[in-house]
């Protein structure tokens, strides 16, 4: 009989101490770094200004790409020659910008394609034959406009770009 009461008192005892106390999970930090980051808004639209000079002549430039459909403004500030100032509008087509110019230039208003090369930054007017179609100029064949003499365009300040397309 004593064997059993200290059997009993025994298991007891090691039952009493296998008991899992249970300790609180604990708290997670929230991530810091994925909180730090900017948001990048991919989709909304690009703006790029740009500055040419060849001489005494200037070449002004405001792009907005939203998404390969391109509007803008473009003043031609020539020296000796006539002046002219408009918008343009058309799209992107690889590393090209098909774009039609309608401006002013003494007190007229025209339209006229305009290509440009958009690469490293830089924008280069295509060079190529035109011919009148429907009241605009266009590029008489668009597989002979050349981009090696075009007038070029390095990226600018916005602030002094639109001070000079007012």
């Amino acid at each position: 009989m004593k064997k059993l009461i200290l059997l009993s008192t025994v298991s007891a005892f090691l039952i009493n101490c296998n008991k899992k106390t249970e300790t609180p999970a604990p708290k997670v930090a929230a991530d810091t770094i994925a909180i730090a980051e900017p948001v990048v808004d991919t989709l909304g639209p690009k703006s790029f200004c740009y500055i040419g000079t060849t001489g005494k002549d200037s070449v002004f430039a405001s792009i907005d790409d939203n998404l390969g459909t391109i509007t803008g403004k473009l003043s031609y500030k020539n020296n000796e020659k006539d002046s002219s100032k408009g918008d343009v509008a058309g799209y992107k087509s690889g590393d090209t910008l098909k774009l039609t110019y309608e401006f002013t230039s003494e007190g007229k208003k025209s339209k006229r394609d305009i290509y440009f090369l958009q690469k490293d930054n830089m924008l280069t007017e295509g060079i190529g034959d035109h011919k009148e179609e429907d009241g605009q100029s266009k590029y008489a064949n668009d597989k002979k406009i050349s981009y090696k003499d075009g007038q070029k365009l390095n990226t600018a300040d916005c602030k002094v770009v639109s001070k000079a397309l007012k």
